[in-house]
C-alpha cells in the first residue's frame, strides 16, 4: 500500500508540475513587467528542478509519471488565450497564474489526504510543491 500510494502521489505531483510549467510558458510572452517575468521564470526553474527529482523517484519504481489530463490542459489553454486576447496585461497574467496556483494547491492537498500511506519523502515533495505555489501567489499579488 505504501508503494502504491507513493507512486500515485508522485504521479499527481508530476502532472501538476507539467501543468504549471505549461501555464507559465503560455503566459510569459504576454508579460510586460520585468519583475513579474522574473518571478515566473524563477518559479518555472524551481518547478523543473522538482520535476527532475520526482522523475528520479518514479524511475526507481519503474514508472513513467503522468501527463496532465487532456481536458484540464485544453480548458486551461482556452481560458488563458481567451483572457489574454481580451486583455493582454500583467494583471491578467497574475490573475490567471493565481487561479492556477490556487487550483494546484487545493488539488495537491486533496492528493496528500487521499494517498496518506505514501512515504514521507513523497509527501514532503508534495508539500514543497504546495509551498512553491503559495509563494508565487504571494509574490505576484502586487500585479493583480
Amino acid at each position: 500500500m505504501i508503494e502504491e500510494d507513493t507512486i500515485k502521489l508522485l504521479r499527481e505531483c508530476d502532472a501538476g508540475i507539467k501543468m504549471g510549467v505549461s501555464s507559465i510558458v503560455e503566459t510569459l510572452q504576454s508579460v510586460k513587467s520585468e519583475d513579474l517575468k522574473k518571478y515566473l521564470e524563477k518559479c518555472k526553474a524551481k518547478h523543473e528542478a522538482l520535476k527532475e527529482e520526482i522523475e528520479g523517484l518514479l524511475e526507481q519504481y519503474h514508472d513513467a509519471g503522468k501527463e496532465p489530463g487532456a481536458m484540464a490542459k485544453g480548458m486551461s489553454w482556452i481560458k488563458t488565450n481567451a483572457k489574454l486576447a481580451v486583455d493582454e496585461s500583467d494583471k491578467t497574467v497574475a490573475d490567471l497564474m493565481t487561479d492556477g496556483c490556487n487550483m494546484g494547491i487545493k488539488t495537491l492537498n486533496r492528493y496528500l489526504n487521499q494517498y496518506e500511506a505514501a512515504d514521507e519523502k513523497s509527501k514532503e515533495i508534495a508539500r514543497r510543491l504546495i509551498r512553491l505555489e503559495e509563494k508565487l501567489v504571494a509574490e505576484i499579488r502586487q500585479f493583480l
